[in-house]
């Protein structure tokens, strides 16, 4: 079969989508022979009637299919994980090396910032020289040398995914949970994984805002995952408040390193947690807190740091590499607690300082952001601000003190509720 109409039909019909039909879509994705006509029309056949667990399984399978899928022959297993994005999730920059320092190996493919959550590939790039745009023989050999590396996707990744993910945009299909499962899983399952985490973020910050829309995912993405024969659970998390203090590139490389020599909060919380996870999906266990009291992941992570072209003594002298903001001003607040945030408003915030972008391809301001950012539950008032905010100049900050000031209510405190909501297993 090598017309696309009867497959769109049938899942248009309520039919389904199998095997063959996904190969032959995925394929015709990457090499152009399903038109952009029938790509929309599958994806919104997709979005009004689904396609069930076994064609979820079933198009992750060929869209991973669709291009080159690495194969790993190392000393330990290999795994990731995958947040669904939120704001100050820094969590990458410390997971991936604790893990190497467990002994696993991650090679972790990323991407850049999505609407207002922030990008790992753009934080990275704030340290000068790091090149994220390794080839497949540096990506091999700094995982197998160092057990981590974080890149950009190769084009012969999963390219039917590349494809569709334009296509879903213009046609109003972004939010398909068929459609969203198959195009996270379908990139981290062809970088060759035994093991993936999934991080599905909730609340004001998150893409989905309420519990009931995370677990619909989370439950989707773990059984997928698992039926395309990857070990894989998930974390539904909290996003009513920022992860971590910081939010913007260079700020957030800051924070994590202050993590990764010890530094307590929610993000280094987090962080403990998924890391045990994957190694609990891989029959691995280790002192996580020890690993990255006692400096292993720090000297993991300036290894790699080194590896993809950037300073040796990153983690001795930040504050030489991560260039400042020209202009740092706080955000005054009246007395009182923390009540409620707009996460997703510090997040548009953030972009419209340069710290982001509002198109694909646009050049971004690693210096910008926002830090000491206060958290549910914590007094503010005159010599407690909401936060700083680092701009380029004086009308930016200006502008931005605004937008956070309006993120917050302040009132009677209101205590945040759990890091971690649900977690989602296989077997639930």
């Amino acid at each position: 079969m090598t017309d696309p109409r009867p497959v769109i039909a049938a899942i248009r019909d309520g039919r389904g989508l199998d095997g063959p039909g996904a190969a032959l879509i995925a394929q015709g994705l990457a090499d152009g022979s399903v038109s952009d006509a029938q790509a929309g029309a599958f994806a919104m056949a997709v979005l009004t009637r689904g396609i069930g667990p076994a064609g979820r399984v079933a198009l992750t399978r060929a869209m991973r299919d669709s291009g080159h899928v690495l194969h790993w022959d190392l000393p330990g297993p290999v795994v990731d994980k995958h947040s669904t994005g939120g704001i100050g999730d820094t969590v990458s920059l410390v997971l991936a090396p604790l893990l190497a320092a467990a002994g696993v190996y991650v090679p972790m493919i990323s991407g850049r910032g999505l609407g207002h959550t922030g990008g790992t590939l753009d934080k990275l790039e704030a340290i000068p020289g790091l090149d994220v745009a390794q080839d497949e023989d540096a990506f091999r050999r700094i995982t197998r040398d160092i057990g981590c590396a974080i890149v950009a996707a190769s084009a012969d990744l999963a390219p039917a995914d590349r494809r569709l993910y334009a296509i879903r945009d213009e046609s109003g299909t972004v939010e398909s949970i068929d459609l969203i499962t198959a195009s996270i899983l379908s990139k981290k399952l062809a970088a060759g994984l035994e093991g993936l985490v999934l991080d599905v973020k909730a609340g004001t910050g998150a893409f989905l805002k309420t519990p009931e829309q995370a677990r619909k995912l989370a439950e989707a993405l773990v059984g997928t995952a698992n039926g395309a024969g990857c070990r894989s659970s998930a974390f539904i998390t909290d996003m009513d408040q920022p992860l971590a203090r910081s939010a913007g590139n260079a700020l957030e490389v800051a924070e994590a390193i202050r993590v990764l020599q010890g530094a307590p909060g929610a993000l280094r919380e987090l962080t403990l947690a998924l890391a045990a996870e994957c190694l609990e999906l891989v029959g691995r266990g280790a002192d996580l807190a020890a690993l990255l009291d006692g400096g292993a992941a720090a000297e993991a992570f300036g290894r790699m740091v080194a590896a993809q072209g950037g300073p040796t003594d990153l983690l001795e002298r930040p504050q030489a590499h991560l260039a400042p903001a020209p202009v740092i001003r706080p955000v005054p607040a009246p007395q009182g607690g923390v009540a409620r945030i707009d996460v997703a408003a510090l997040g548009h915030a953030v972009v419209a300082l340069g710290g982001g972008r509002v198109r694909a391809g646009e050049p971004i301001d690693h210096r910008v952001g926002l830090d000491g950012l206060a958290r549910l539950g914590e007094a503010v008032g005159p010599d407690r601000p909401l936060a700083m905010v680092h701009a380029a100049d004086d009308t930016a900050a200006e502008i931005a003190v605004a937008a956070v000031q309006a993120a917050y209510r302040i009132g009677e405190a209101a205590p945040a509720g759990p890091l971690i909501r649900d977690r989602i297993r296989p077997d639930a």
